[in-house]
């Protein structure tokens, strides 16, 4: 393969995945200007990846890979915990729609960050316990165990909006 057939491959995998890496990365951000910046942030290191390595095998299995790493990533640095307001909220916390959706993505925002990916991988990616073990680095009790306490903790979420 031609260097510019390489990087045509390169630019349509980028267009064809860009949407799906942003799906998946509002359900692990919760907010829509970060996931925009997460997946850009991934996509700039899957690209760089690929060129530095000369291809790579599984370039769908990287970026995902990519996704989840660079979130948790962001999610150790201090700085990611601070959040900036223009003028002081009048009520505590996060008022939750009754819509269930925005309900699930306000429980997932709760969640801590390795929680958060083993449930979008798991349930939104569809990957089983093995595949998302290996894709996260960790042992398959793990990914279980992260599994039972963040689902416990989504049905504490609505269990509490509906009573």
């Amino acid at each position: 393969m031609t260097r510019s057939e390489y990087e045509a491959a390169l630019h349509d995998f980028v267009e064809a995945r860009r949407g799906a890496l942003f799906r998946s990365a509002y359900l692990l951000c919760g907010n829509r200007d970060e996931a925009e910046d997460l997946v850009q942030t991934t996509l700039v290191k899957v690209v760089l990846g690929a060129r530095r390595h000369g291809g790579l095998d599984n370039l769908h299995a990287y970026a995902r890979r990519t996704l989840v790493n660079t979130f948790i990533a962001g999610r150790r640095r201090f700085w990611r915990r601070e959040q900036a307001y223009g003028e002081v909220p009048d009520v505590a916390g996060q008022t939750v729609d009754s819509d269930t959706g925005l309900m699930v993505r306000a429980a997932l925002a709760a969640l801590p960050p390795k929680q958060r990916a083993v449930l979008v991988l798991r349930y939104w990616e569809d990957l089983g316990v093995g595949d998302t073990a290996e894709l996260l680095g960790m042992r398959e009790s793990t990914v279980k165990s992260h599994t039972a306490r963040g689902l416990a903790a989504l049905r504490a979420v609505v269990r509490e909006v509906h009573t």
